[in-house]
């Protein structure tokens, strides 16, 4: 890992982490790297920061930089979950009911998202 930043647990095992200025990494519970999302998706990354994992398995990934909030689902393209409204996201949560929460810290508020 290069600068290894947030960390959130994968359901069936495993764990995602973001990295500083590059990439989001997926891990499997024996800490084998599974995948890289840049590669796996072609998505190029401004500055990733929190991540979070859905009840699907989604990756939901806020880019610092970009100001934005992507999901990579386990099949098909990743989609844009939030692209404005956002000043600097970080951590992230995702929870069981079907709601984001986005720590952004230029407004010093947790933002929440459905």
């Amino acid at each position: 890992l290069q600068g290894p930043r947030y960390v959130s647990p994968v359901p069936r095992g495993g764990f995602v982490v973001s990295e500083e200025c590059g990439d989001v990494k997926v891990f499997m519970s024996s800490r084998k790297l599974l995948s890289s999302l840049s590669s796996k998706y072609g998505h190029q990354f401004g500055n990733p920061a929190g991540v979070c994992v859905d009840t699907d398995g989604s990756i939901l990934v806020a880019d610092e930089q970009r100001r934005t909030v992507h999901l990579f689902p386990e099949h098909g393209a990743p989609i844009c979950l939030v692209s404005t409204g956002l000043q600097r996201p970080a951590g992230m949560a995702c929870s069981s009911s079907g709601h984001l929460f986005v720590a952004d810290t230029v407004e010093n508020c947790v933002k929440v998202f459905k």
